[in-house]
């Protein structure tokens, strides 16, 4: 994942992926007997992993937490029309470990927080590291 700067004259846009395609080791199996391997997740906001705490399933067993939480988060696999926590449920368990350490590295922010920006003068590429402790606000 790469935090990247466009910058003109008076802008600036930040620019990261959300998105992370993967391919499970073993595959979900569909009623029909298909399998489905590729898939998509998108980065979690705070409400995936607020939300499914209320659920009763969760509260009645917290080890169903990421269950819920990555029926939420995984927004494609295969050609399964919808993904819900019975497809989540039904994963092989190298599937399901993998699956939930992606979600733990594309949610991390490892490292310091960088972004590539472009002097506008002399276009000479620099990586600028952001602190969001020194945040000034400009009127």
């Amino acid at each position: 994942m790469g935090w990247t700067k466009r910058t003109g004259w008076g802008e600036a846009e930040m620019i990261f992926n959300r998105e992370f395609e993967f391919t499970l080791p073993r595959g979900f199996i569909d009623s029909q007997g298909k399998v489905h391997r590729k898939g998509l997740m998108r980065l979690a906001t705070a409400a995936d992993e607020v939300v499914p705490m209320r659920d009763f399933r969760a509260q009645q067993n917290p080890a169903y937490l990421p269950v819920l939480v990555l029926a939420r988060v995984i927004v494609r696999l295969g050609e399964l029309p919808e993904i819900n926590a019975g497809v989540i449920e039904n994963l092989f368990t190298a599937d399901m470990a993998f699956l939930q350490d992606m979600y733990r590295r594309i949610n991390e922010m490892a490292g310091e927080p960088v972004v590539n920006g472009v002097c506008p003068q002399c276009g000479c590429h620099h990586r600028i590291p952001l602190d969001f402790n020194d945040l000034k606000t400009f009127s």
